[in-house]
């Protein structure tokens, strides 16, 4: 039986790989990476390289991945298992490795930077947010979130969605959260196709805010933490 690493690629920039995952990516024989790896980072990986990405809703494909897990994981002495992000952050990665453990499959996991952390705010920040709280925009088979236990995090981060944003936005105003409230919505952070869009929650109710996927919305004073810095100083956070 080989061991399964199940690894974070990161938001997107390949320097952002940690040292052990860009080792992993060298010497693993295969690789079975998600749809959002960015080419950068498969383009290290000199193995046999399987695509398992899926699309929204595409639930039963996940059982289809833990079978090509097994399979390759009984010929090769390790395999690595590529996930953007973090393999715990909404990755699925829990799922995974039960599965593989049951199967007498061992398992490691190597943390990856989570696109959470990938836009350049902070998610905290002194006198304006002590805490932060990150939820998913879609659940398994295509439903909505329940949003009450995340409503008044001082810094809201939700992944995954962007194609509910007009309903998630009309759903917090519900919940209480200000229409005036600034939000940010980052596509591909990190990457050289990253797009920042800043948006008062409000005009994301009404639908007058276009985003494309995969985009990470942030909401919350922290996101007026940099709008007084010098244009200079903002170019130098984003490289």
């Amino acid at each position: 039986m080989g061991k399964v690493y199940l690894v974070g690629a990161g938001p997107g920039d390949p320097e952002l790989l940690t040292l052990k995952a860009h080792r992993l990516l060298q010497e693993a024989p295969v690789v079975l990476h998600d749809r959002l790896v960015d080419g950068r980072i498969l383009d290290l990986i000199p193995g046999k390289k399987v695509y398992v990405g899926k699309e929204e809703g595409e639930s039963e494909k996940q059982e289809a991945i833990h079978r090509l897990l097994l399979h390759y994981a009984r010929r090769y002495p390790f395999v690595v298992r590529l996930k953007s992000g973090d393999p715990m952050v909404f990755g699925r990665g829990g799922e995974e490795a039960l599965f593989l453990l049951r199967h007498g499959i061992p398992v490691e996991v190597v943390p990856g930077v989570s696109s959470v952390l990938g836009t350049g705010l902070p998610l905290t920040h002194r006198g304006l947010a002590h805490g932060f709280a990150a939820v998913s925009g879609v659940l398994e088979g295509g439903g909505h979130p329940d949003l009450r236990p995340f409503a008044q995090a001082p810094t809201l981060a939700v992944l995954m969605g962007v194609k509910r944003r007009v309903w998630i936005a009309q759903e917090l105003l519900r919940l209480g959260r200000d229409p005036e409230e600034p939000t940010l919505f980052v596509e591909r952070a990190t990457t050289p196709k990253e797009r920042r869009i800043p948006a008062r929650l409000g005009e994301v109710a009404q639908g007058k805010v276009g985003v494309e996927a995969p985009a990470l919305w942030i909401l919350g004073e922290v996101v007026r933490v940099l709008e007084e810095a010098p244009r200079e100083t903002e170019v130098l956070l984003r490289r």
